[in-house]
């Protein structure tokens, strides 16, 4: 092997970085304690403006760049934290996989930019009891620390903490720090996750001190005993040196004394607590230890929120706290749209309060240590955490060798020392649940002294990695993207017969565009088998970069936008939130599917419901439920439902009576609503958790008859029918209707298969336009006939309609009633025909498209609503009547695609505040409205391109085909597919 340099060598874990050791901060009192981290001993927060020195290549350093008189006026400034490539240097790339260099581990590319940073920070004064250390949360990818001139150290680990004890070379007064980061290291073979490549120190800097005749290290087990009702205890201290100190332990709840006791610093806390409140996702309980140091008076004072929880497994399942937990989980990368991986404890808080308030209760750090302060805050809220080490390799995959360096020895350090640092440092905080080895990086025997290190050093938690197959050496069973339908990929029926350990998904559900689809039948899994405990969906955020075009548009750039090849386009927007934090529709469906109380009929006319509780902690009567009784949208009645508690994951029966005063032409529907009793730190009271919804009485169409005349006028090429509301012309040869009143012109209805690709159709795309040409199809146009009376016209056409170079086709009938007062009444019947074993297993939809003028903006429907909606992706939606705008129901999907589909309409009207266009569907029908035309979404690759059109879009659809979520995982189920199928529809338009 040729001589590796410091950043290329695999083997070189650090040089003086301090051992790890829990994240808490000591002070010099009990006051300075209670004012929060900023009053730590000696804290000084380095964040801000640096110098700054971009350069190509670590040899270009300038000699001196560390010395403290280095010439440094004509650098840039630069802002800490930051991601560098969202300054202004380097280049931006995304991709899923590959590496951006060759694989030739641990070599590393020689042009390898190179940031070196410059600033000073202020000492009163070096006190020879304290040692000065200093905190790097986050630096991509590896580094060098120097400090007045002289070399401090070095570390790698991009998403992992390095402290270094700067004590031998602080002084009093000014002191010079400079950081030369490295973009490639040999640590980068281990750090190829899915998301964007950005270098850079990108997370807080801090400089505090220790004293020395203090603790440096804590670990803190608090469990309990096998009843789950006696706490057990046990606070192991390390010091830095023993000199005859003693440690007072106080432990409260609420203010109120628990346990205080006075120990030498040699000796272990051990303690049990009679009637100990547990810590759970659903309530939070935090205890607060204060841990004194003492010696002839105060040395430090440390305090430590702490919670009472048992992890453990039994059988095929796992237990928390004496209890099987299902996990409703999320995935969550550190992002932001501006800053990229740079995020601040508030944007992690309102992540969380968002996920609370979604009925989310567990989240995958994918996949790296997140920052200290997420845990903190996963404590406070009540969420279960699966850590996860920093460490991918899911470029080797493509060598066809997976195992490359996961089965390598020589790597085996490199691996343990990541998982080591993770543990350590996050050790304390109830919130985490399992340790996980990492993600998509084979499997090895590295792996094994991975998982053996995790359980010899905190066997109170779980092991989990996903590429232990077999699950060898996890205490899980953890599978991605398991289909619910394939015949020769893994399915959850095949996991559900295989698995002797609990199973999770730790990725399903990939939230890309419009999508995913299908979550109801996972939840429905996870609900019957035991040895399902739920899954991650993939993932929190869109990770697009926020961009402003030349007109002020702001929209969201992904890979490929910079140039950046090779990429993986825009497969990092696949999450639940749009990059400006806007909730998703699939977040609002995800709501619905983790509902904590699950609302089924058992008599409707007797108002017989039964309440199932899918909570594991709680029963009901920590939550209010409402009913409204709602005709036509609007609530007629309300009031609160007394309902019996029932004890978590237990179910129970309940009344609700309510008095219909409504026509028969109404929809009345019984809206049961969960509201939290009380005020949380993520909502107030009042909140609404869930919402289920139950029609009471279908409305019947009411149809009306008319007196008025038409006038019928045949030429060669057209038939003109004249009623008192408008002109209809059809052209006799294409078989086409246009619609003339008060100079307005409409057109349509057309026969309509194709819908703008959404991100799950991108297994299809290549044979939609390539083999089948979807996007192409053709009439041919076989009878026009019609026959008049007085009072109405029936048009009747048959056509064929297939695709570019089809053996299949519909034959389809359209016939068209045209009364005196300008309504007229659509069937449509289509004859899957041809050779049908030549069409494609899907087909976009069945349905018919209307052009109208621009004005009709107004939206009244009744149908499933108030948001989006397919027949895969419903569960959220109920049936109502909603009121909106065309432009209101445009969702602004970071790659534009087919949005806005509205089911179960039987009613609809669009208003141009003067005129009002009627639709009536017995059959009920999906529909959506835009002022884009398929053709402009399917064009345009960003919302910034997408120019309005001078018309509103109407879509009348017998069937769409389901959303599925193939960009990765599971393809639209059988059930939920538009097929190469017989068809009939109607409706009626005026």
């Amino acid at each position: 092997m040729h001589k590796l340099k410091r950043w290329e060598n695999h083997q070189l874990n650090h040089i003086n970085r301090l051992p790890e050791r829990a994240h808490y901060y000591s002070y010099f009192s009990q006051e300075d304690g209670q004012q929060g981290y900023t009053q730590a001993r000696n804290y000084q927060s380095l964040n801000g403006d640096w110098r700054f020195l971009f350069l190509a290549a670590p040899e270009y350093s300038p000699v001196d760049f560390y010395q403290v008189d280095c010439q440094e006026e004509q650098w840039d400034t630069i802002l800490v934290p930051s991601n560098w490539q969202l300054q202004g240097y380097g280049k931006m790339h995304y991709s899923d996989l590959w590496y951006n260099f060759p694989i030739i581990p641990p070599k590393v590319p020689t042009e390898n930019p190179t940031g070196i940073y410059r600033r000073t920070f202020e000492l009163n004064e070096v006190e020879a009891n304290e040692r000065y250390l200093l905190k790097f949360n986050g630096v991509d990818s590896a580094f060098e620390v120097y400090v007045n001139g002289a070399f401090v150290g070095y570390s790698k680990g991009a998403r992992l903490q390095s402290e270094f004890d700067l004590s031998d070379f602080v002084q009093s007064g000014s002191n010079q720090l400079t950081v030369r980061v490295f973009q490639w290291s040999d640590g980068t073979y281990l750090e190829d996750q899915d998301m964007w490549w950005l270098s850079g120190i990108f997370r807080d800097v801090e400089f505090y001190s220790l004293p020395r005749a203090g603790l440096y290290d804590l670990t803190v087990v608090a469990t309990t005993d096998d009843t789950y009702q006696i706490g057990q205890l046990m606070v192991t201290p390390q010091l830095s040196s023993v000199e005859g100190q003693t440690i007072r332990y106080r432990l409260s709840l609420a203010d109120e004394l628990v346990m205080e006791k006075t120990l030498s610093a040699g000796e272990v806390l051990q303690e049990e607590l009679e009637a100990v409140k547990l810590w759970s996702a659903e309530t939070p309980t935090l205890y607060l230890l204060e841990i004194e140091v003492l010696q002839e008076g105060l040395i430090e004072y440390i305090p430590l929120n702490i919670g009472f929880r048992r992890v453990e497994v039994q059988g095929k399942q796992f237990l928390f706290n004496g209890q099987p937990i299902i996990l409703k989980g999320v995935n969550r990368h550190d992002y932001s749209p501006e800053n990229g991986r740079v995020v601040t404890r508030e944007s992690i808080e309102s992540d969380i309060q968002l996920m609370k308030q979604h009925n989310i209760n567990a989240v995958r750090t994918s996949h790296y240590p997140n920052a200290p302060y997420f845990y903190d805050l996963c404590d406070e809220y009540g969420m279960y955490v699966i850590d996860e080490t920093d460490l991918e390799c899911h470029g080797f995959e493509l060598t066809n060798d997976y195992d490359w360096i996961s089965n390598n020895p020589q790597w085996e350090a490199a691996y343990v020392n990541r998982l080591s640092r993770m543990i350590h440092r996050d050790k304390n905080h109830p919130s985490i649940i399992m340790w996980s080895l990492g993600n998509e990086s084979g499997f090895g025997n590295n792996f094994r002294t991975m998982a053996a290190f995790a359980k010899e050093t905190d066997p109170t938690r779980l092991v989990h990695y996903e590429g232990d197959f077999e699950a060898e050496i996890t205490d899980v069973y953890s599978t991605m993207y398991t289909w619910l339908e394939h015949d020769e990929k893994l399915t959850m029926t095949e996991v559900i017969e295989k698995t002797q350990k609990p199973h999770i998904l730790c990725e399903y559900g990939h939230a890309m565009g419009n999508g995913p689809g299908n979550l109801k039948e996972y939840q429905e899994l996870f609900y019957t088998h035991d040895q399902l405990q739920g899954g991650f969906i993939w993932e929190w955020f869109d990770q697009g970069i926020q961009s402003v075009d030349d007109t002020g548009k702001t929209y969201y750039k992904y890979g490929g936008d910079f140039g950046d090849v090779p990429n993986n386009s825009n497969f990092c927007i696949d999450g639940l939130l749009q990059p400006d934090r806007t909730v998703s529709t699939s977040l609002i469906e995800l709501k619905k599917i983790f509902e904590p109380f699950e609302l089924n009929v058992v008599n409707r006319q007797a108002g017989v419901y039964q309440l199932i509780n899918h909570l594991e902690f709680t029963a009901t009567d920590a939550y209010d439920f409402y009913y409204e009784l709602q005709v036509e949208g609007e609530v007629v009645e309300e009031g609160a439902l007394t309902i019996l508690a029932i004890k978590p994951q237990q179910r129970r029966t309940f009344t609700c009576l309510t008095k219909i005063n409504a026509g028969s032409e109404q929809l009345v529907t019984l809206h049961v609503i969960t509201q939290a009793k009380k005020a949380t730190k993520w909502c107030e009271a009042g909140f609404e958790l869930s919402r289920s919804v139950v029609k009471v009485q279908e409305p019947q169409l009411l149809k009306s008859t008319t007196e008025a005349t038409v006038a019928v006028e045949e030429q060669q090429t057209s038939l003109q029918i004249a009623t008192n509301n408008g002109l209809f012309t059809f052209d006799k040869v294409l078989g086409e209707l246009t619609i003339k009143r008060n100079n307005q012109q409409l057109s349509g209805p057309m026969m309509n298969f194709w819908r703008a690709p959404i991100d799950n159709d991108m297994y299809l795309i290549e044979e939609y336009y390539n083999k089948y040409f979807m996007n192409l199809w053709h009439e041919t146009l076989i009878d026009f006939s019609y026959e008049s009376t007085s009072d109405r016209c029936v048009i009747t056409i048959q056509k064929y309609l297939g695709t570019t170079n089809s053996s299949w086709y519909f034959d389809i009938r359209q016939s068209y009633t045209i009364f005196g007062d300008g309504k007229m009444t659509v069937m449509i019947d289509g004859i899957a025909t041809g050779r049908k074993d030549q069409a494609p297993a899907m087909i976009p939809r069945i349905g018919v498209k209307m052009v109208l003028p621009k004005v009709y903006e107004s939206v009244t429907y009744r149908g499933l609503g108030p948001h989006e909606n397919y027949c895969d992706s419903r569960e959220s939606a109920y049936p109502g009547v909603f009121k909106d705008t065309v432009a209101g129901m445009y969702v602004p999907y970071v790659y534009p695609q087919e949005h806005g589909n509205r089911m179960e309409m039987d009613y609809l009207e669009l208003n141009d505040d003067n005129q009002v266009i009627k639709i009536q569907a017995a059959d009920k029908l999906n529909f959506s409205v835009s002022h884009f035309a398929d053709e402009t979404l399917e064009k345009a690759k960003h919302t910034n391109e997408l120019i309005e059109d001078e018309a509103t879009y109407l879509y009348l659809d017998y069937k769409q085909n389901g959303l599925g979520s193939n960009a990765c995982g599971q393809d639209q189920l059988q059930k939920y597919r538009c097929t190469f199928d017989d068809f009939s529809f109607g409706f009626t338009f005026e």
